[in-house]
This record gives structure tokens, C-alpha cells and sequence, in this order.
């Protein structure tokens, strides 16, 4: 939902309303949610982890995770992590996606910001 251009109330079309879902699953914690609180994924559970091939594998596996639990519209059919060349602190998840009702093949990316710790 947002505003169209002549100020009137605009509705997400069926693509746009799966990747906005997908969004809000991903960005919301476990936890954050009193009256659901296992709603969101557990990606936020390592903001302070440090980047490498097991927290990566982590990542791949709760966002499979959450959205195979929340987004009922969509069937994951991979997950890629790869952190930002050049910047430790972000990471890039690559979500494959096939939308169940069309067998339409899609993608989102979601960044993801690390906090690294200091050394």
C-alpha cells in the first residue's frame, strides 16, 4: 500500500505484495512481535557475528527457514550470501523463488548490515 500519484491510495500488485511480505519477514526479529512472537527470522541473531562460510550457511538456512514458514505464496529454491566486496558490515542475500500460483521463477536481494566488533 503507499500513495499514488494523484494522492489517492495505491495497492501493491501480487508481484510487489510477495517481495513487500518477504521484506517484512526478513527485517522483523523473532521476538519483536508480542502477539507472534515467532514471526520474523532469526537472521538478526547474528548481527555481531563475524562474516565467514558458517555464519553465511546460517543465514541461507534461517531465511529458508522463515520464509518457508510465513510466505505460503512462494516455494525458496535457493538462498546466496555474499558479503559486499569492500565492506565488511554488508551482506547481500540472494532469495530464488518460484511464486506457486503463476510457476513463476524470481528473485529478491536483502541487504544486511553486520555491526563488526572492534579489534
Amino acid at each position: 500500500m503507499g500513495v499514488d500519484g494523484r494522492g489517492g491510495l495505491a495497492v501493491a500488485g501480487y508481484d510487489r505484495d510477495i517481495e513487500q511480505a518477504i521484506t517484512i519477514i526478513l527485517s522483523t526479529a523473532k521476538g519483536e512481535r508480542v502477539m507472534r512472537p515467532d514471526f520474523g527470522s532469526g537472521i538478526h541473531d547474528f548481527i555481531f557475528a563475524p562474516y565467514n562460510a558458517t555464519t553465511a550457511g546460517l543465514f541461507a538456512y534461517h531465511v529458508q527457514e522463515a520464509l518457508a514458514r510465513w510466505e505460503p505464496r512462494i516455494e525458496v529454491t535457493g538462498v546466496d550470501v555474499q558479503q559486499v566486496a569492500g565492506d565488511h558490515a554488508q551482506i547481500m542475500i540472494d532469495i530464488q523463488y518460484r511464486v506457486k500460483s503463476t510457476n513463476e521463477e524470481r528473485n529478491l536481494v536483502y541487504p544486511f548490515y553486520l555491526i563488526p566488533t572492534e579489534e
